[in-house]
């Protein structure tokens, strides 16, 4: 389901409610909206914000466990094709230097391949790259450039859509009807289906990977009302000194 920008006010206006809550911008709803390419998942969509599932996870992660929001000292942050419900939000935190880069996004600082970023090497203290790479076919060279501008000592979330049943990565380039990647990879656009591997493709470019569960460390009324998805996994990279 798309939901325009402009409309939202109107929609989160006549889902208001006390059931579920957007931590991103704490307000409620009785509902949120569906959302999926072909069978959509119920309450997946924030009607004031329009975070799905793994932006508010990211949120919660971002907020509790590190100094993303806190720090006394101004961090250069790098946002590979920013999500709209972080966009504004981040733009406004006084102590973040924010830069966003994308190859096609009109609202994007700096229009850049993700396989030859326009930026020095350990120039950013955070980066984020979501749903991103399962678009990419050179992915190893695109996980080489996000470990390359990351500062020692800084983290990323490159958060994927990730299939935990498979223990490796399927990819087909021989696979070219829309259709068919639709029906095989989740989306016309989407090159490959990531497994468990994930992680260690990551780790082969040099990042010490967690693979954190985080909706482990919330209850499960707080899961519930944040409408997460319980056992998603956060990749979060380090770039060690």
């Amino acid at each position: 389901m798309k939901v325009s920008y402009w409309v939202r006010p109107i929609i989160a206006l006549s889902l208001k409610g006390d059931k579920f809550t957007d931590p991103i911008d704490g307000k409620s709803f009785r509902k949120f909206l569906p959302y999926g390419y072909g069978k959509q998942r119920e309450n997946a969509l924030s009607p004031s914000t329009l975070s799905l599932e793994r932006h508010r996870l990211m949120w919660l992660f971002l907020k509790e466990e590190t100094n993303f929001f806190t720090s006394t000292k101004k961090l250069k942050i790098l946002h590979i094709a920013p999500e709209q419900c972080f966009l504004d939000l981040f733009r406004k935190q006084k102590n973040l230097d924010y830069i966003t880069s994308d190859l096609e996004s009109p609202i994007a600082d700096v229009k850049a391949d993700i396989c030859d970023l326009p930026f020095k090497d350990n120039e950013f203290d955070v980066v984020f790259c979501n749903h991103v790479l399962e678009h990419i076919p050179d992915d190893k060279k695109a996980m080489q450039e996000l470990f390359r501008v990351l500062k020692k000592g800084g983290f990323g979330i490159f958060q994927i859509p990730q299939d935990l049943s498979r223990a490796t990565t399927f990819e087909d380039d021989s696979i070219t009807d829309k259709k068919e990647r639709a029906k095989i990879f989740g989306q016309y656009d989407h090159v490959r289906v990531y497994g468990k591997d994930y992680f260690d493709r990551l780790r082969s470019v040099g990042f010490k990977v967690d693979e954190i569960d985080y909706t482990q460390k919330i209850s499960a009324e707080k899961v519930t009302q944040f409408c997460l998805m319980k056992g998603e996994i956060l990749p979060v990279c380090y770039k060690l000194d």
